[in-house]
């Protein structure tokens, strides 16, 4: 959370890179983080129980993930 990059981060950073060499197609870099805190949060405040929010965080987590990049690359009209 400080910045540094952890070991992770360097390996992903790597894989993004090979992908890049790999495709035309462009690569955009998203911060995960938290992304299971928040998860788990709502999954709580929705009563869920405990082995269905293990066998749902990560899915959560990752619709999360989709929607907070959706949002910020495809801000909403201006209103007239």
């Amino acid at each position: 959370m400080d910045g540094t990059p952890s070991e992770q981060t360097e390996r992903t950073l790597a894989f993004i890179a090979e992908l890049q060499r790999a495709t035309t197609l462009p690569v955009a870099k998203w911060d995960e983080r938290l992304t299971s805190v928040q998860a788990e949060r709502v999954l709580l405040e929705g009563n869920v129980r405990r082995s269905k929010r293990k066998q749902n965080i990560d899915k959560l987590a990752a619709q999360i993930m989709l929607q907070s990049y959706l949002d910020a690359t495809n801000p909403p009209p201006a209103e007239d």
